[in-house]
C-alpha cells in the first residue's frame, strides 16, 4: 500500500516539529540550571560611583568644581563608613546601623548643600526614583526565595 504524499508531508513535518519543540525545551532547561548555578556578581564600588557621578553631573548639570565637591563628600562618607564598619564585629551589624543611616544622611545634607534650587529639586526626584527600584529590588530578590 503506498502512502500518499500528503501523509508523508505530515509525518515528516510532525517529525521537525516535535524535534525543534525538544531541542527549545532543552536549550531553556539548560540555560536555567547554567543561570542557577552561576554566582550573582556584585557591581564593584567604584564602578557604583562612576555610575553615580555621571548620573548626577547629567542630571543636575553639576559644574566641574561641584564635581569635585561631589567627590570629596563621596570620599568622606566611604571612610566614614569604612571606620565604623571596622568599629563592630559581624554580631553588632545590627547595632551600627543607626549609625550608618546618620553618616547617608549627613552625605545627602552636604551634597543638598552644594546645589542650586533647581538641582536640590532634581536631586530629590533622583532619590525618591532610586528608593522606588530599591525597593522593588528587595521584594523582587525576597519573592524569588
Amino acid at each position: 500500500m503506498k502512502r500518499s504524499s500528503f501523509s508523508t508531508a505530515l509525518y515528516v513535518s510532525l517529525v521537525f516539529l516535535s524535534g525543534a519543540a525538544v531541542g527549545g525545551f532543552s536549550y531553556r532547561l539548560y540555560t536555567m540550571k547554567t543561570v542557577l548555578a552561576s554566582p550573582v556578581v556584585s557591581p564593584k564600588p567604584d564602578d557604583y560611583r562612576t555610575k553615580y557621578l555621571d548620573e548626577m553631573r547629567t542630571r543636575l548639570s553639576l559644574s566641574p568644581e561641584q564635581l569635585k565637591q561631589l567627590s570629596v563628600i563621596l570620599d568622606s562618607t566611604k571612610s566614614r563608613y569604612h571606620e565604623v564598619k571596622a568599629k563592630w564585629d559581624k554580631e553588632a551589624k545590627l547595632k551600627a546601623k543607626p549609625e550608618l543611616r546618620a553618616i547617608q544622611e549627613d552625605q545627602v545634607q552636604k551634597i543638598k548643600g552644594m546645589l542650586s534650587d533647581p538641582q536640590r529639586i532634581e536631586y530629590d526626584k533622583l532619590r525618591v526614583e532610586r528608593d522606588k527600584r530599591r525597593s522593588a529590588n528587595k521584594a523582587s530578590s525576597t519573592s524569588g526565595n
